[in-house]
């Protein structure tokens, strides 16, 4: 655990230093991410001045329970460029035998091989919503609250991890440079919004199947204080690790399939 630790400083540190080395690219990266989440709160401000609710939901709630969402999103954003590209990187292109060949955890070295710094906006932004409809509500936050927001937000970056995770590992059988991430990419805004407002056939699959409701409504609607779907917020730990030990099973499932490219 040690020597993974001290190798994924030293990753990201000298991708920070080779990722400021092009400051314009950095700086036009991280200002297209920031509008395209500025527009998104844009839209909840012009939905509630239609409706005054949403499925019994207040403005302020809606926003602390996006403003969460993107916190969890942000940190799983930071490490997840490589599992999108791992079809055409890894496979296709035989990058993995190289991987194969070092003395280190293979799916250590494909995570944090890169590193999508810019995305910590998201974290930041999302910490500056809660903040806000926290305020606005007149939360009474206390340790035990800022201490579960960090360990909620913990677990649900680990959600997302182990779901993409997963996902990628179909590369191992099929060979695809797109793989089969875009259409679950597409359910995580479900997330973001009260799972109450869905049926109960995608409440159903966003808690059970694809759990994006455990990586962010559940554990939101603990921190607002809400009697509805209260318990499920205990889950949100076990659905984590529950997760993450099946994609680590079908991720070593996948290693010991692969076959060589031969290039």
């Amino acid at each position: 655990m040690k020597k993974h630790l001290q190798l994924l400083a030293a990753y990201a540190v000298q991708f920070i230093k080779v990722r400021f080395a092009y400051r314009a690219d950095f700086l036009i990266s991280t200002g297209a991410s920031v509008l395209a989440t500025v527009f998104a709160f844009g839209f909840l401000l012009v939905l509630f001045q239609k409706v005054p609710q949403l499925a019994g939901w207040k403005f302020e709630e809606v926003l602390f329970l996006y403003g969460f969402s993107l916190i969890p999103f942000g940190l799983f954003n930071v490490v997840s460029l490589n599992l999108y590209n791992f079809g055409n990187d890894f496979i296709i292109e035989g990058k993995f035998d190289r991987v194969l060949l070092r003395p280190v955890a293979s799916l250590h070295q494909v995570i944090f091989e890169v590193f999508r710094i810019e995305s910590l906006h998201e974290v930041v932004v999302g910490l500056l919503a809660v903040w806000l409809a926290s305020s606005r509500l007149r939360l009474a936050w206390g340790p035990l609250e800022f201490l579960l927001l960090a360990f909620f937000a913990l677990c649900g970056g680990i959600i997302y991890v182990s779901i993409f995770l997963m996902l990628t590992c179909v590369s191992f059988w099929v060979e695809d440079r797109v793989g089969v991430h875009p259409p679950v990419w597409n359910l995580i805004a479900f997330g973001r919004y009260p799972l109450s407002i869905y049926s109960g056939f995608v409440q159903f699959l966003l808690s059970w199947i694809i759990p994006f409701g455990f990586a962010t409504f559940y554990p939101s609607v603990r921190l607002l204080g809400r009697a509805e779907f209260r318990l499920y917020a205990w889950l949100v730990p076990v659905v984590a690790a529950a997760f993450f030990t099946l994609a680590l099973a079908l991720w070593n499932r996948g290693v010991r399939n692969y076959a060589s490219t031969g290039s």
